[in-house]
């Protein structure tokens, strides 16, 4: 179910003549859409069709394909559990399950104040420091089960 929020028109037609209207850059402007609205709104979708001269269906079919694209809202904070080979023989799944435990969520799902989404990921390309969790783009390795829910209410403290 998504809320209808307020769409910054302006700033969608500067990210789309950033990359200067090319339809080869469609994920790219979708990305950049997302790093705005935490996922990729319908309304976004609609001044997509129409400054970029793009099919809707073409729009949808990239969002579905790439993880990094949702269309659903999500957190404020997008947790990401590395569970490739490294990490998950490090206990990655141990970490997922604290995580699940501590927000009360699924992986896949936001909390219910919009604050956090929890997501696994194939490999953040960090193997050495694993296992690995990153929040936004903020990187935290070395971690188990404790110090991961850690990290995490680290963010809850800084949510105002």
């Amino acid at each position: 179910m998504e809320n209808s929020i307020d769409i910054d028109r302006q700033k969608i037609d500067e990210i789309i003549e950033r990359y200067k209207g090319s339809p080869e850059s469609l994920l790219m402007i979708m990305q950049d859409i997302s790093d705005v609205y935490n996922y990729l709104p319908k309304e976004a979708i609609s001044i997509l069709t129409e400054k970029m001269s793009i099919r809707e269906s073409l729009i949808y079919s990239v969002a579905t394909f790439y993880k990094t694209i949702s269309l659903e809202p999500r957190g404020k904070f997008i947790v990401s559990v590395c569970t490739g080979t490294a990490c998950h023989v490090r206990g990655a799944e141990k970490i997922v399950d604290a995580l699940q435990e501590d927000l009360g969520i699924k992986e896949g799902q936001t909390t219910d104040d919009s604050l956090f989404t929890l997501e696994a990921v194939r490999c953040i390309g960090c193997c050495a420091s694993g296992p690995v969790i990153t929040v936004n783009k903020e990187i935290h390795g070395g971690l188990d089960r404790y110090s991961a829910v850690k990290v995490v209410d680290g963010y809850r403290g800084h949510a105002s």
